[in-house]
């Protein structure tokens, strides 16, 4: 065990800084993988049960499977071509 965690001795100052180093270096992973996720679509569920629950409150929402099956089927029927 570390001579500083629970000795009652304050901290050193390398040691808050480290941790807040780390604290920062989590973050901005949590925020680059955040990003990640809303480029490819991959938090699209939970965005669509936060809008869901903003604007239609009283109605179920759809499940996961429902609403990936909604999504397919939204993207791909009618013409998908370009021109």
């Amino acid at each position: 065990m570390s001579p500083h965690l629970g000795s009652g001795e304050p901290a050193k100052p390398q040691t808050l800084a480290a941790a807040a180093l780390r604290e920062q270096g989590a973050a901005a992973l949590r925020a680059l993988l955040d990003t990640v996720r809303a480029l490819t679509g991959d938090d699209s569920y939970e965005r669509y049960l936060a809008r869901h629950r903003a604007l239609h409150p009283e109605v179920p929402a759809l499940s996961p499977a429902d609403f990936y099956a909604s999504e397919i089927e939204r993207r791909y029927s009618g013409v998908s071509r370009c021109c």
